[in-house]
């Protein structure tokens, strides 16, 4: 039948997840196909990765991935268990037959139990609404920022799937339609309860070299975080009705029940040619209160507002990614000497790394991993916009790291990365304060030259940082290590302080007089290019060889206007007489207060 789309013996249209290929992968020849669950686990090892239509929906379809694996293996139950998983050529054997006995549950078509939808799901008026309301990369109000402009009229079975699998996981809050049956639906309308679970994160997943391998490294073991019992996937849960379930005080049950969250209400509408239109709204509620110790893809940040709001003592929030900080940026928060330690004595830690971090670090701790394993860790996460109700951005990154760096055991590796993103932040914010010098100097008041050589710094950077980190191996020496970044750091940010001195116009060499903290001094090129240096040496000690102590050489007058003496050299060009009357600006915060102290650091 059009669109792969069968029928049961009674004659029933059926689309069977299980058989029908639907999850897109990028194979490890590099060609890209369509496959069924049971083709996906049987070539898991010739996979290299999921292949979705957004990023986030390759981290809804993992999660929906390890739901399965869970629930067919029973586990793993410890690290020992996971080992022999390792190890063997077929770890995932046990799934095809689990997916038989279940598979009328992964039938997305199904009149009583379509997957992951409720069957009879209506509004009081029949209404059929777009498309849109599921499929994440048509923006709400904004069609021509779409190749599917105007709209989506129609998508296959298989596409259906995919996004009823994001919109689980991802789908944005606002106000919904009401349906028929949901007790919390008001003249019609639902009213916001939140984005779904995922939306709430900062999705964070360990890649190896194959699907296999990918699906293994976030496969924690049961002994490792919270569960119960009833931890069972949405498929082995009776099929939903309108409304909230009424069992939800002690769910999530563990990581089964997590991975296949029901957020939301959904059922589509489709004919034999495919799926034209959907009913959605709210489904299970989740609070992501303190929920640390089931969630393990996401790093969390202790949160005083909602300990506040909450009455609680301890309120630990998920921690969201930044659009505008690439992943490696964020590396502190995924490394073992990073969070749990970063607070005093008896206070609890700002901050904790993902719980699949803290996994990873284990397996390494147990020799199961080798310290010199490569794996590479992504990011995902949503930007909503206006109260949540539409999706802004979608955001996603990777960093290649040794196993060695996520240590517990030996974390100087570990600091020493961390600490190497501390120095490219210190060295990026040099630069900013010299645009800003550079920018008063000739009058203006303007933050965007600061804010786009600061983006120019870190874009720089980014590129060397990923290389440096992927280098480095067990045993390396950390100062060694951490003195090279520093070089290149001095490089690349004293090339761009370069160019925004020889860029500087006449009104920046001329200079003026500028309010300071304890009255006026004089700002003109050569200081801002004098106290630029002087930031760099500071921030990146070991860039540069130690010098013997000089006596303190008087400042000189005014050099005549010409072009600038190059920034990256030692000899710091001539700055006007400046009034002894300012602090060090880095040590204030104040980047534009002039110190004639620092003329000959």
């Amino acid at each position: 039948m059009p669109n792969d789309q069968a029928q049961n013996p009674a004659g029933e249209s059926t689309f069977d997840l299980t058989a029908q290929p639907w999850i897109p992968v990028l194979l490890a020849d590099g060609s890209e196909r369509e496959l069924s669950l049971r083709e996906l686990f049987t070539r898991a090892d010739r996979i290299r990765r999921l292949a979705g239509d957004v990023p986030t929906q390759e981290f809804a379809l993992t999660r929906l991935l390890l739901a399965v694996v869970h629930d067919a293996l029973d586990g793993p139950g410890d690290h020992d268990d996971w080992a022999e998983l390792w190890e063997d050529p077929a770890p995932f054997a046990p799934v095809l037959p689990y997916l038989e006995r279940h598979r009328a549950r992964f039938d997305l078509l199904h009149p009583v139990a379509p997957f992951f939808q409720t069957a009879g799901l209506r509004t009081a008026k029949d209404e059929v609404f777009a498309l849109n309301r599921i499929v994440a990369d048509v923006p709400n109000g904004n069609p021509f920022f779409t190749a599917r402009f105007p709209g989506v009229g129609r998508i296959t079975f298989a596409e259906a799937a995919r996004w009823v699998v994001h919109a689980q996981a991802y789908d944005t809050s606002g106000i919904k339609t009401g349906v028929i049956g949901d007790p919390r639906a008001k003249a019609g309308k639902a009213y916001p309860q939140g984005t779904a679970w995922a939306g709430c994160l900062g999705g964070v997943l360990a890649e190896g070299e194959n699907l296999r391998e990918t699906l293994l490294l976030n496969l924690l073991a049961c002994d490792h975080w919270s569960s119960t019992r009833g931890d069972v996937p949405a498929w082995r849960r009776d099929p939903d009705g309108p409304g909230a379930a009424g069992n939800l005080a002690s769910r999530p049950a563990g990581p089964r029940d997590l991975y296949t969250w029901q957020s939301r209400r959904i059922r589509l509408h489709a004919d034999a040619a495919g799926v034209h239109g959907v009913v959605l709204t709210y489904g299970d509620p989740l609070a992501p209160q303190n929920m640390h110790t089931i969630e393990p893809m996401t790093g969390w940040r202790r949160s005083q507002a909602q300990e506040k709001k909450q009455g609680l003592p301890l309120v630990y929030m998920p921690r969201e990614h930044d659009p505008a900080r690439a992943a490696w940026r964020g590396l502190g928060s995924l490394t073992a000497s990073a969070a749990p330690a970063s607070a005093p004595a008896g206070e609890p830690a700002p901050e904790l790394r993902p719980g699949l971090v803290h996994w990873l670090a284990r397996l390494e701790a147990e020799q199961i991993l080798p310290p010199g394993r490569r794996l590479r860790l992504r990011t995902f996460g949503v930007v909503y916009g206006t109260q949540q109700s539409v999706v802004d951005e979608i955001t996603a990154d990777a960093v290649d790291v040794a196993v060695v760096l996520l240590g517990e055991t030996d974390q100087r590796l570990g600091r020493t990365a961390v600490d190497a993103v501390g120095d490219a932040d210190l060295a990026v914010r040099a630069l900013g304060d010299l645009a800003t010098d550079l920018t008063r100097a000739a009058g203006g008041e303007s933050e965007t030259p600061r804010l786009t050589a600061r983006d120019a710094g870190f874009g720089a950077l980014d590129g060397p940082y990923r290389l440096w980190l992927a280098a480095i191996r067990d045993g390396d020496d950390p100062a060694a290590l951490r003195a090279a970044w520093q070089r290149r750091v001095r490089a690349e940010i004293g090339r761009l302080a370069d160019d925004l001195i020889a860029q500087a116009g006449e009104a920046a060499w001329q200079g003026r007089v500028v309010p300071n903290g304890k009255g006026e001094t004089w700002l003109n090129a050569s200081a801002a290019d004098l106290w630029c240096r002087g930031r760099l040496r500071r921030a990146l000690p070991l860039a540069t060889p130690a010098e013997p102590a000089t006596p303190e050489r008087p400042v000189t007058p005014e050099k005549p206007a010409g072009t600038p003496e190059p920034a990256g050299t030692d000899t710091a060009p001539a700055a006007i007489p400046l009034q002894p009357t300012g602090p060090d600006p880095v040590e204030t915060g104040n980047p534009t207060t002039p110190d004639p102290r620092r003329a000959t650091a």
